[in-house]
């Protein structure tokens, strides 16, 4: 149970910008009901709701019909101010990657290389008179009727038109640039004429191509990363964060579609993957807990208690663990079996120091890496499993509680804001491990800093957690309304809040890279320095008090509380009441 002071913390405090973190932009969106998880319903038209305000963002999810739509409005645009076909406004568009603009200047500033560079002619040419032509390609004479061409008017057959084609498709999207067969020609191949002579099949795969080609050669567009996801994202580049939240629940960094990872930067998570995947720490184990045979060189574990190791077949060679001389050479002289006073005394005149340091670094290496490793990968199977239960009490949950406390599903939206908050902040508190490994050790301000925001941040969290899980438990498994539900009601909704205050210093002060802390211990007096406590709640939570380091009333307050302590407008660091100076960041108390 939380104690009082997390009670009181909870029920006391000030309602924030509903977005997760101040300083995103939201973005009009022409996909309103583009929703943070596919299980999540955004259809209330309620103005009010946090979790409607969190669905305005800076991109939009297109599926396969809104991709056509755009595709049709761009070439219905170029062709209405070209005075163009639709075929020929398509031919463009793909050359110029879908950029509408880019059409409009280059046609404008030189029409005549544009149609040369594409394929473009003026007047179309019609195929040559006569009631027979022979084919370019297999030099039969065929009628008329059975003669195809292309704007250029060079004959072919039908019959070598689709061999052409198909070819051309089955080699992959290279056909969507398709020209004339004769060599010594260069007119694009239209759309029109594609599907009106490909198979069914080679149709299907080039409309697929043709649809594809909007978002991948489109730099404004790009497909959702996750397995199987056929959803597309159109982003507005500068608009705000680079987190994107797919339909399909998936969510993905926009600038190198990684995982989502704010506020963590592109190049830490770049860096961090590459060492959860690379050989390097299978090295570090092996130099770390393993010896090489002096005889064949292979690395040993040690995996009995006795100094005796014999290496195994076909090398069979017996030597001593600790001086890694020959057993044949051990004794009692040496000390017995269970110790080595050759190895005391080499080590004692230094012979083994490179060893052993390099032994002992690969060992802390190890050691510190399986630290940040074991956090990070546990706060992702968290988030996996607050996911899993989030859609488990949106579909299940939700309307059994409704039932029992007699009580309509929308003024138990507070439930879902909380595990969405749940979600998300565990998803920050996993990159934030990550930050710490890369945080430069001999900066000790800085990782102090980043240490007392991380464990406030955590702290606020378990106990929104253990509340959302543990204690809404036993509200479901009641048979009828409880008296104390609408406290429990206050007390998550301002958990809710305190833990997202928590986590917004926490991304804040890690976006400005913790430079509220200057190299020396200080504070940094530029503007962005109070940036810190932005938009953070009256009380800090009981989080403060389970470290021992009492309690911040505010991150901007200079009022001493009720226990004797002042709190750093900077850092929120509750101080002593006889203390002049921060302890945390060394600024002075104003």
């Amino acid at each position: 149970m939380d104690s009082e002071d997390d009670m009181h913390d909870a029920n006391d405090v000030e309602s924030v910008d509903d977005g997760f973190y101040s300083g995103e932009t939201a973005m009009d969106s022409d996909d309103g009901d583009a929703a943070d998880y596919d299980f999540i319903d955004n259809d209330s038209d309620d103005s009010d709701d946090p979790i409607s305000h969190r669905s305005q963002q800076n991109y939009t999810i297109l599926n396969e019909d809104d991709i056509h739509l755009r595709q049709e409005d761009n070439i219905k645009k170029i062709s209405s101010i070209l005075s163009i076909s639709n075929n020929a406004a398509a031919i463009l568009l793909r050359h110029y990657n879908w950029s509408v603009s880019k059409v409009n200047d280059e046609w404008f500033a030189n029409e005549e290389k544009v149609r040369r560079i594409v394929g473009l002619l003026e007047e179309p040419r019609a195929l040559p008179s006569g009631k027979e032509l022979t084919c370019g390609i297999c030099f039969d004479v065929y009628p008329c009727d059975s003669m195809s061409s292309a704007a250029c008017g060079h004959p072919f057959c039908v019959t070598c038109w689709q061999g052409y084609i198909s070819t051309a498709i089955n080699d992959g999207p290279g056909c969507l640039m398709l020209r004339c067969p004769d060599p010594s020609c260069s007119a694009a191949i239209g759309q029109d004429m594609i599907i009106a002579l490909a198979s069914h099949d080679d149709r299907e795969k080039y409309e697929r191509y043709f649809l594809r080609s909007f978002v991948e050669d489109n730099r404004k567009t790009k497909w959702c990363p996750a397995p199987g996801c056929d959803y597309a994202v159109d982003f507005i580049v500068g608009g705000g964060t680079f987190d994107v939240n797919c339909r399909c629940s998936y969510s993905f960094c926009w600038n190198c579609t990684e995982e989502a990872h704010r506020p963590v930067d592109c190049d830490t998570v770049s860096k961090w993957i590459r060492k959860n995947s690379a050989e390097s720490e299978n090295m570090n184990w092996i130099l770390a807990n393993s010896k090489p045979c002096p005889k064949c060189k292979r690395p040993i574990e040690k995996n009995q208690g006795c100094m005796h190791i014999t290496c195994t077949p076909p090398c069979k060679f017996e030597f001593c663990w600790l001086c890694l001389g020959a057993w044949s050479d051990h004794g009692e002289r040496t000390g017995g079996f269970y110790a080595c006073n050759r190895y005391d005394a080499a080590k004692k005149e230094g012979a083994y120091d490179d060893t052993e340091k390099r032994r002992e670094m690969a060992k802390n290496s190890l050691e510190r890496y399986t630290h940040f490793y074991e956090r990070w990968a546990t706060n992702q199977s968290s988030r996996q499993k607050a996911l899993a239960d989030l859609q488990q009490m949106q579909n299940i949950h939700l309307e059994k509680l409704s039932d029992k406390q007699c009580q309509p599903e929308s003024q138990l939206k507070f439930i879902t804001e909380a595990w969405l908050q749940i979600v998300e902040c565990r998803r920050v508190l996993k990159w934030t491990y990550a930050y710490g490994y890369y945080l430069p050790a001999h900066e000790h301000a800085k990782r102090q800093l980043f240490e007392y925001l991380q464990g406030e941040a955590e702290s606020g969290l378990e106990r929104l957690h253990q509340c959302a899980e543990k204690e809404l438990s036993g509200y479901l498994n009641i048979d009828g309304p409880s008296k104390d539900f609408n406290e429990f009601r206050m007390k998550l909704a301002g958990l809710t809040s305190v833990t997202r205050n928590y986590f917004e210093n926490l991304v804040r002060a890690l976006e400005n890279g913790l430079s509220d802390v200057d190299a020396h211990g200080g504070t940094s007096r530029t503007g962005g320095s109070r940036g810190l406590g932005a938009g953070s709640s009256k009380s800090r939570g009981g989080s403060s008090s389970s470290r021992n380091k009492g309690t911040a009333p505010t991150a901007r307050s200079r009022n001493i509380d009720d226990s004797g302590h002042w709190s750093c407008e900077y850092c929120t660091f509750a101080n002593a009441k006889s203390a002049t100076v921060c302890q945390m960041c060394q600024q002075l108390r104003s």
